[in-house]
């Protein structure tokens, strides 16, 4: 770790290497203050995807408790991203998304409380833990989940919830909308599959008709919302996103006024059991309580999405 002082928050980043980690670090490094460790065991994010951003890196896995045990030594907080995030891998592998999510997590809240380590920002999911509901989604829904992803991620608020209550412990859990922004290349997700098949010159596959509606937010605005997660006392769960809904076909738009002149071609194939249909969030008490205020224009996110992954092709 680099920089460390009297006034610097020492922070655990768990699955540091993936999309929104390596955003979040930066993000954290340009502010100053923080001493950054990332646990990751590079299943999916690899150490080289932060190269060149200062924090120390400890290779891990969740669900092993002597590991989490060192990498929690000396640290003031913890940032919880580790996770088994696809629906539809979910919904083929149930038992190992549970085994990742949930047992994966409740070890790092036992360890935590070992460590006598309070404060935990635990990213969650919105539209997978309320299931099919008419949106806005908000914090006060009756959550439903649809696929096993969704009900691991409910499972871990839960387990904050009771730790927190039980312990002392001040978890605050956030759930993320459809998250899009440079150094997404190995993600799974929407924007991030579209354009690295524009690249490739393959048609982008739509599951269902297009008119399927999620909330997209710039990582950089949730990166923001984190970090006031973080250095809120407030506990409990925040939506974060951008606040509206756009249709898939309304994504398609947008995507092929920045990628211009690469052509878009666009198949549409049967929709897949387990995926929400409608959500976007209301994001006022993220809003009030947390100051988070994302400001990224859909046009200027997937402007700079592209021009990423431009360079990197």
């Amino acid at each position: 770790m680099t920089g460390a002082g009297p006034a610097t928050m020492r922070v655990l980043i768990t699955g540091g290497c993936g999309f929104v980690g390596a955003n979040l670090i930066a993000q954290l490094n340009r502010a100053g203050g923080y001493a950054i460790r990332v646990f990751d065991n590079e299943s999916l994010g690899k150490r080289q995807h932060i190269a060149g951003l200062e924090a120390e890196f400890v290779h891990g896995d969740i669900r092993d408790r002597p590991a989490l045990d060192k990498a929690l030594a000396g640290m003031d907080a913890v940032i919880h991203l580790a996770a088994d995030t696809r629906v539809m891998d979910s919904i083929a592998a149930p038992a190992f998304n549970f085994d990742v999510n949930v047992v994966g997590s409740f070890r790092l809240l036992e360890a935590m409380r070992a460590a006598g380590i309070t404060r935990l920002v635990n990213a969650s999911t919105g539209g997978a833990i309320l299931g099919e509901t008419l949106p806005p989604v908000h914090e006060e829904m009756v959550p439903r989940p649809l696929s096993p992803y969704g009900a691991a991620k409910l499972a871990v608020e839960g387990y904050c919830s009771a730790f927190g209550a039980s312990y002392g412990m001040k978890p605050v859990s956030l759930r993320f909308s459809n998250v899009y922004g440079p150094r997404s290349f190995h993600k799974g997700s929407v924007v991030a599959a579209f354009m690295k098949r524009i690249l490739a010159g393959k048609p982008v596959i739509v599951y269902g008709d297009g008119e399927q509606t999620r909330d997209y937010v710039f990582v950089t605005d949730l990166c923001q919302g984190i970090v006031a997660g973080l250095t809120s006392a407030a506990p409990g769960v925040y939506q974060l996103g951008s606040g509206g809904p756009l249709s898939i076909n309304g994504l398609i738009a947008a995507i092929a006024e920045v990628v211009a002149p690469h052509r878009m071609e666009v198949r549409f194939e049967p929709s897949r059991a387990g995926e929400v249909m409608q959500t976007w969030c209301d994001i006022a008490k993220a809003r009030g309580e947390l100051g988070y205020a994302p400001a990224t224009t859909l046009g200027d996110g997937l402007a700079q999405t592209w021009a990423w992954f431009v360079q990197q092709a």
